[in-house]
């Protein structure tokens, strides 16, 4: 018999109702252009019209730039988007600036994006530099459309080829523990194949290098945290630990390869 006193356990509906929506946070001011910078867009733009002028139908900006988070490092990163399938790719100095052109046919890009796991991550925020007839609006609405669709899920083959060639790598890297510089660039391999299995295994669109772990530390902080135990530790048995560590809880629900005798 129930006592009289017993505190009645709220039903889920209660609890539900008593939650309060988290406010998104405020948006920041963006950051100001670096000094030289307009001027040095605007010298690989010039440059890329007298190049490419009778074909040209857009001019995106990805990249540090697109997200108003240059260094004084941070090259400018421009896609130019032309008529019929060419492609090219060409690196250049403008100013203080390097600037990295990659030039596409906006009907191939506009085709990539159906499987790229990396295009519509990267335009979904492009600015525009330059827009004939409304293409590069297009291309970057398509692509914003894409993203919100998520990625094409990993199928459990290519889950599998994943934590192979991890684990591979992991072996290799053990078996030449005694070249030490080989042996960490071994790790350093791994490491990068490990990352993209994150975003391919999770389901997740592949960020910018600089967001990478800030990404993985808002999904998974276990993970986050070997992974910044990996990078900042020196000794070779310690990172291979750390390695394995993030190898078996990344691939923790990942079957092995099927084994032939």
């Amino acid at each position: 018999m129930d006592s009289p006193l017993a505190t009645p356990v709220p039903t889920r509906e209660e609890l539900n109702a008593e939650l309060l929506d988290v406010p998104e946070p405020p948006e920041q001011p963006p950051i100001p252009e670096p000094p030289g910078f307009d001027d040095s867009v605007e010298m690989a733009l010039k440059h890329i019209r007298g190049r490419r002028g009778g074909d040209l139908v857009g001019i995106l900006m990805v990249g540090s730039g697109a997200r108003r988070a240059l260094t004084p490092h941070s090259d400018i990163d421009l896609i130019a988007l032309v008529k019929g399938d060419r492609e090219g790719h060409e690196i250049l100095r403008a100013g203080e600036r390097l600037v990295d052109i990659r030039y596409f046919g906006h009907k191939l890009i506009e085709d990539e994006l159906a499987y790229s796991t990396r295009l519509p991550s990267l335009l979904r925020k492009a600015r525009l530099l330059f827009d004939h007839d409304g293409i590069s609006a297009k291309v970057i609405e398509k692509a914003n459309q894409r993203f919100r669709q998520g990625p094409t899920p990993a199928s459990m083959n290519e889950q599998i080829r994943l934590k192979a060639e991890c684990l591979h790598l992991l072996g290799k890297a053990q078996d030449v523990s005694e070249k030490p510089a080989l042996a960490h660039y071994l790790l350093t391999l791994f490491f990068e194949e490990a990352t993209m299995a994150f975003f391919r295994i999770r389901g997740f669109w592949l960020t910018a290098p600089v967001d990478i772990h800030r990404f993985m530390s808002s999904r998974e902080p276990a993970l986050a945290e070997l992974a910044a135990r990996f990078l900042l530790t020196a000794n070779f048995a310690d990172r291979l630990n750390f390695g394995r560590q993030f190898a078996d809880l990344l691939f923790k629900d990942v079957p092995n390869p099927a084994r032939i005798d």
